[in-house]
């Protein structure tokens, strides 16, 4: 039996870590692990790993919290040295760029045991991001690096990343959006907020570079005001930009604007129903470009540029480089009217990765 740890950081781990676990507890050759090195952690979002997305209870939960990249790399890599030494694991899996991808990384590759990266090869071409750096180092270092698209293909050979390390194996967050589709469905999201299907937009921000700044928030609201008159604006609100909106002064702006139905963050299965039924998805985020792509779904995202092309070049996603309410405003008229980008699903997002990643590392840590 292969010993895996599969590493778990931030939220959105944890939708591509499910669909893994399941393959590897579905293959008789391997014994899966998970490590939750509690990044980010609370009730809501423990709903969302372990009712919503059925998996079990973390073996190890390493309450590692908040704080700078320093302080949350430091401690993570601390305590997931006492994991490795007594688990002795064949393999560590890392998914994504939050820090606990690269410190777990850096742990298990010092006391010699083999690391795969899923989502490998991705580049924003951003290094202040600090997600960019976590990608860059983790890929460096790691034995197997498992590819959503072509582009990290081509990123990880212009970086000299040997071609036997890289597998093109598709998209595990599509695995969780195929497998939850369905039970997304039945959720009654859309009747708890009055809303019919193609008559809203969804609306996702928290990225420092759009809401940190009145600016920038007020730009926010002002797409929002743009926008009602035609379709309703559903905004999950993140807490970070709920506390930037009041301590500028701009809370009250926001509540007044009629046609506006604002949530606190939405479960995986909620936010699942909402995206296949909106007309349009505004947002600055990097899974929902992906997520979109799949439901073909219009997508305009706030950021210069992305670590995802595939969803821009095949996909339904564009580009916006700021948040700008005319231009915004022109996007939605042309989707209004019809003219929207129809797109394509990616190669290999078929909601199998899972499987194929399974079959490899078995085949790979045999020789």
């Amino acid at each position: 039996m292969l010993k895996i740890l599969n590493i778990v950081g931030a939220r959105p781990n944890f939708m591509k870590v499910a669909p893994l676990h399941r393959a590897f507890e579905n293959h008789p050759a391997i014994e899966s692990k998970i490590v939750h090195t509690g990044q980010h952690f609370d009730a809501k979002m423990s709903d969302v790993f372990f009712e919503q997305l059925q998996m079990p209870k973390p073996h190890y939960f390493l309450g590692v919290g908040g704080g700078s990249h320093t302080e949350v790399t430091a401690r993570t890599m601390l305590e997931f040295e006492k994991v490795i030494l007594q688990e002795k694991p064949d393999l560590v899996l890392v998914v994504g760029d939050v820090n606990a991808t690269l410190a777990c990384t850096l742990v298990a590759i010092k006391l010699h045991i083999p690391v795969a990266h899923v989502e490998a090869g991705l580049r924003s071409g951003d290094r202040k991001m600090p997600e960019e750096l976590n990608r860059i180092l983790t890929d460096s270092v790691s034995d197997y690096l498992f590819i959503t698209e072509q582009s990290g293909i081509d990123n990880l050979k212009k970086e000299g990343v040997p071609d036997e390390k890289v597998f093109f194996v598709g998209n595990v967050m599509i695995d969780s959006l195929v497998h939850y589709l369905e039970k997304a469905q039945q959720t009654t999201v859309l009747e708890e907020l009055g809303l019919t299907k193609d008559e809203f937009v969804v609306m996702t921000m928290h990225r420092p570079a759009n809401v940190d700044t009145a600016e920038g928030l007020s730009s926010i609201l002002t797409i929002i005001e743009n926008t009602v008159p035609f379709k309703k604006v559903v905004f999950p609100i993140h807490p970070r930009t709920a506390n930037n909106l009041k301590n500028l002064g701009l809370w009250e702006r926001l509540q007044a604007i009629e046609g506006l139905v604002l949530t606190e963050p939405q479960g995986y299965l909620e936010f699942l129903q909402l995206m296949q039924n909106a007309s349009l998805i505004i947002t600055d985020s990097g899974g929902i470009q992906e997520e979109t792509t799949y439901l073909k779904v219009p997508c305009l995202t706030f950021r210069d540029t992305t670590e995802r092309p595939v969803t821009v070049a095949l996909g339904t996603n564009q580009l916006l480089a700021d948040l700008n309410p005319i231009t915004v405003h022109q996007k939605f008229v042309e989707i209004l009217e019809g003219k929207a980008k129809q797109g394509a699903i990616p190669p290999l997002w078929d909601g199998h990765t899972s499987e194929r990643i399974a079959a490899i590392l078995v085949e790979q840590l045999n020789k």
